[in-house]
């Protein structure tokens, strides 16, 4: 009897489900989001099932289990990370194998698609920023003393996001901000432009990493997806 052999684009999908199948599984239990278009091109559909598993269909990510938001993210910066997992430059057990097994049109065209999906606005608030707020200081007002420059000078207002290459802060997972915090200070993932992540990091106590990331956690509660796609 003949054996049958499975197309090559199958058999990566069917590897690519198994890789993150058992986080897949953990973040639907508390992700809702709508199943992509149908009729995405060249069978981009299938990918974007994969990363919905824990991004989101919708690319609002995952609270709960700490999966960033990818919708209205810069097309370029979510490119470069892909490429960096592929690479092995950024570190991942569940992101290095699923960069690994996608082509360089498809890294591209996940980017193009999550990168189109509605921005999150973080909500805007009025409350002055005290010192005895460490992480709205850090964020808001930086620490000059120690050479520390305050993150919307690069992400924005709101840490909202800039350009291409600095995403935005709002809305994302606490539990997210502060695992890449730590890996750019202990020197696990590259350091971005003009290599400022991984000097601002080193110069951050675990204490100012948890406030930062808990600060800018916060606005998830409040923001909104916005009608279309901000500048990012």
């Amino acid at each position: 009897m003949k054996k049958q052999v499975r197309s090559r684009p199958l058999i990566r999908f069917t590897v690519l489900l198994a890789a993150t199948g058992a986080i897949s599984a953990a973040a639907a239990a508390s992700t809702t989001a709508a199943p992509p278009p149908a009729d995405l091109p060249n069978g981009l559909s299938q990918r974007v099932m994969l990363c919905a598993g824990c991004h989101g269909a919708n690319g609002t990510g995952n609270d709960a289990a700490g999966f960033p938001r990818l919708a209205g993210v810069g097309v370029t910066y979510l490119k470069e990370q892909l490429d960096a997992f592929a690479s092995g430059q950024r570190e991942s057990e569940v992101m290095q194998p699923v960069a690994q097994m996608l082509s360089a049109d498809e890294r591209t065209a996940l980017s193009q698609y999550f990168s189109a999906l509605p921005a999150v606005t973080p909500a805007s608030t009025s409350a002055p920023v005290v010192p005895a707020q460490p992480g709205a200081w850090l964020a808001e007002r930086g620490r000059w003393s120690d050479g520390l420059p305050a993150c919307t000078m690069c992400h924005g207002p709101g840490g909202a996001g800039v350009g291409e290459h600095f995403p935005p802060l709002a809305g994302q997972p606490a539990a997210y901000l502060s695992n890449q915090l730590h890996a750019w200070k202990d020197g696990r993932r590259p350091a971005g432009p003009l290599g400022l992540m991984s000097v601002i990091a080193k110069k951050l106590s675990d204490a100012d990493i948890a406030a930062v990331a808990a600060y800018y956690g916060a606005h998830d509660s409040s923001a909104q997806p916005s009608a279309g796609k901000e500048a990012q």
